[in-house]
């Protein structure tokens, strides 16, 4: 292949197994907890779930023996923490039926998605995208990938985010308004997901603000967790 530059080696998760998980697409389920839409100022009906992606080097890849330190983000006065389930797809599929969605499914883990809320907040209200308040560089940490094989599938569990210690994000996987295979089946009517997809599958109520200095611990009951620290300003 004859390039003008070097191409980037890909981004990987760690997983519980004794293989990396190449990331090919980041998706972002939006407002799936009805609590957590409440707070944003919007109706958690059943309205169909929408979507919007990141790019797969916003990951970054945290192990549980040690925290990840992030920078705090330019051009933002309000970066939010948002505590999600990741899933990982293992296996291709389009039109995927939702009994066959967690068939699909290779690995789960704890992962963030930050966000610049006075950027997206400012998109919202003027009709525009999200882009610059989600896509941002490392602003998704995420946790060791917990391989089904060996781990089962998360239906019911405690989700947490701590910041400093002091409990902001409480809830259980199941209050999820669109389950896992739901959001499978939905999000594969638009795209042939492949192996190398993370789902991030939205963020219970408690989404607050962090500072230079804060510490996050993210749990999911059964999956490894992740603690990040906000470091100081990015400056290039």
């Amino acid at each position: 292949m004859n390039t003008w530059f070097a191409p980037e080696a890909p981004t990987c998760l760690k997983t519980t197994s004794d293989r990396d998980f190449p990331i090919s697409r980041v998706f972002c389920v939006g407002r799936n907890y009805a609590a957590h839409a409440r707070e944003m100022g919007k109706d958690p009906d059943r309205e169909p779930p929408f979507y919007f992606t990141k790019w797969p080097e916003t990951v970054r890849n945290a192990d549980p023996a040690d925290a990840l330190t992030i920078p705090y983000p330019p051009e933002t006065a309000n970066y939010h923490h948002e505590a999600e389930l990741v899933v990982a797809v293992g296996t291709p599929g389009f039109r995927i039926p939702q009994a066959d969605a967690l068939a699909h499914i290779c690995g789960y883990a704890v992962g963030l998605d930050m966000t610049r809320r006075d950027r997206q907040l400012e998109a919202r209200d003027k009709g525009r995208p999200w882009d610059v308040g989600k896509n941002v560089a490392d602003s998704c940490p995420t946790g060791r990938l917990q391989m089904v094989e060996g781990g089962g599938h998360v239906e019911t569990a405690r989700i947490s985010l701590s910041v400093n210690g002091e409990v902001r994000q409480d809830a259980d996987i199941a209050d999820l308004i669109w389950s896992v295979p739901e959001i499978i089946a939905d999000l594969s009517k638009y795209y042939a997901l492949r192996p190398g997809d993370l789902i991030y599958t939205g963020t219970p109520a408690g989404v607050g603000p962090v500072v230079s200095g804060d510490e996050i611990t993210c749990t999911i009951d059964g999956l490894p967790p992740l603690t990040v620290r906000i470091g100081p300003p990015f400056d290039g």
